[in-house]
């Protein structure tokens, strides 16, 4: 099962995922919601339950890519939020280590 890491979006590794709204992977979250968080019309509680019900959209919809994630041995899940501060990358980490993968923490 693969082990988890999270960084900032500099970071170069070859198990880098960009999980940025830019990427537009099923992982990313909305350019709406991250507008609505940054403005302060969203609290981090509803941007975690709005990312939450959108992740099992995409668990449903993208099976395959979430199990290829879950079937590597490792990937770093990059967005451009610092360090310490609340970040859709630690959710999606989360998300992850519920579904059996290994959290290592932030590199």
């Amino acid at each position: 099962m693969v082990k988890v890491y999270t960084s900032q979006f500099r970071y170069s590794g070859a198990d880098r995922m960009d999980i940025t709204t830019k990427s537009e992977t099923p992982f990313s979250p909305t350019w709406e919601m991250v507008k609505d968080y940054k403005s302060g019309a969203i609290s981090e509680r509803q941007y975690s339950d709005m990312y939450f019900e959108m992740m099992v959209e995409s668990l449903g919809r993208n099976l395959r890519f979430w199990s290829d994630v879950l079937n590597m041995p490792r990937v770093t899940l990059v967005c451009y939020c610092a360090p310490g501060k609340f970040c859709h990358r630690f959710l999606m980490a989360k998300y992850l280590e519920y579904l059996g993968a290994e959290y290592c923490g932030e590199i």
